[in-house]
């Protein structure tokens, strides 16, 4: 068949693209980071990575438009850069990294997001970070390879972005641009490695009605609903998930 037909696949991959949406839309930025590690644990990683590519851009157009001029200018000029390096370097490290590997990577950074938002919850956000140009290279670098690999950015762009305790609105656009662009991209070096075959494309075409619905429920939830309850689902889902990816990367 040209297209995934399993209804175990969509049962994953339905709420974890509209999740994905909600946190493109701005509401809890951070909480984007479900979409790949649902979808590998029953398609190869790099599968599910190349299914969520055109619906990710689908939603950046509808999170653009939303935050479009809201950013921090200062801080998009430290880490673009670094992350179309970081495309780059992801691109070559596509071909030689084996599903596993991507898995372990995948289910590695999910746990990692995982301990830092609760270690930030016990014991309270670091004091405010100065702006670092080298710093934001750096870590824009590491995002965009992450993502280029398996839509992972999140986790690195918020090591540098959220200890500058940006205003919320400012925090989102930076974020929101900055994927924007990446995910754009990343479409060049997915096609060149024949990521964007018939069957994941016409998959993707199928889930693209869930781009807009998620984005359009991220802007409404911004100012009625608490993130700690959203990032309180997102950590179950993201824990389930990540270490069951991790034991299957690590052939367990």
């Amino acid at each position: 068949m040209p297209i995934i037909t399993d209804p175990w696949f969509y049962l994953l991959a339905v709420p974890a693209l509209l999740i994905t949406g909600i946190s493109k839309g701005g509401f809890a930025s951070g909480g984007g980071n479900l979409a790949v590690p649902a979808m590998a644990l029953l398609v190869p990683a790099p599968q599910a990575a190349a299914i969520t590519l055109p619906v990710l851009c689908a939603m950046d157009l509808a999170g653009l438009r939303a935050w479009w001029g809201r950013w921090s200018g200062r801080e998009m000029r430290a880490i673009l850069p670094g992350g179309l390096l970081g495309i780059l370097l992801g691109a070559f490290a596509f071909g030689f990294m084996s599903n596993n590997n991507i898995k372990l990577m995948v289910g590695a950074i999910s746990l990692a997001f995982i301990a830092r938002g609760l270690w930030v919850a016990r014991h309270g956000p670091p004091e405010p970070a100065a702006p670092n140009a080298v710093k934001g290279g750096f870590w824009g670098m590491v995002s965009g390879f992450t993502s280029t690999l398996a839509h992972a950015g999140g986790p690195p762009m918020a090591m540098y972005l959220y200890p500058l305790r940006l205003p919320r609105a400012q925090l989102s656009a930076t974020t929101v641009v900055f994927f924007g662009v990446v995910n754009y991209v990343k479409l060049v070096p997915y096609a060149a490695l024949g990521q964007l075959s018939a069957t994941n494309l016409l998959t993707s075409l199928l889930l693209l009605p869930l781009a807009p619905v998620g984005v359009r429920l991220g802007v409404w939830l911004q100012g009625r609903v608490s993130d700690k309850v959203f990032y309180r689902v997102i950590y179950v889902l993201l824990g389930v998930t990540g270490a069951k990816l991790v034991m299957e990367g690590l052939g367990w």
